[in-house]
């Protein structure tokens, strides 16, 4: 199947985030995503000026918001036990499409790029701060102590992006699996209101 034309953009900011979740920062390199994109080289830097640190910090933005926009979904119903299922249901999903090679590009992007990406960690934070948000938000909602639903969801995410890479390590989602087991009650006794 060719490559559809004039696309080329996003088939780099594509490939971008694909090479993060597989092999981080420092194994994404304007070849390396030419050529899985297979845009033309004379686009890169028509696109992304700033080359190839503009792609990965652009890359990492985009898939952040797709995933923020997962959790929009996953927190609308009200429910915190339910939108934390449907974020790692996502996830599980993702370990197993990607054969437990690929996992978070935003984790990707924090680890080890200080130097070489200086805007790396800042990026990354605040990604994680709107996921964190966006969940402390609903567990608020439910009548949660704004303290106490910060601390949960610090929790929630550390825990789930751990249990991200222990699941392609392991090449199963069981360390998933254990983490919502582990996570399910603290989240049905915050939304039924009955934590202590």
């Amino acid at each position: 199947m060719g490559r559809t034309p004039g696309h080329s953009r996003q088939r780099m900011l594509d490939s971008a985030a694909e090479l993060l979740r597989e092999r981080g920062a420092s194994g994404v390199s304007i070849d390396a995503v030419l050529a899985r994109s297979g845009a033309p080289r004379g686009s890169v830097y028509h696109h992304f000026p700033g080359g190839r640190n503009e792609l990965i910090i652009t890359a990492v933005r985009q898939a952040g918001s797709y995933i923020s926009a997962l959790i929009d979904l996953a927190v609308a119903g009200g429910d915190p036990h339910a939108a934390l299922k449907q974020f790692v249901e996502f996830w599980k999903q993702s370990l197993a499409d990607g054969d437990y090679k690929a996992g978070c590009p935003v984790v990707a992007l924090a680890v080890g790029t200080r130097d070489d990406i200086p805007e790396a960690t800042e990026v990354a934070s605040e990604i994680f701060t709107c996921w964190q948000d966006k969940m402390c938000d609903l567990l608020m909602a439910n009548g949660i102590d704004p303290d106490r639903a910060h601390r949960l969801t610090t929790l929630a995410l550390a825990a789930i992006e751990g249990a991200i890479l222990l699941s392609r390590t392991q090449r199963s989602a069981e360390p998933l699996d254990e983490v919502v087991a582990e996570l399910a009650p603290l989240f049905r006794s915050q939304s039924a209101g009955t934590f202590s």
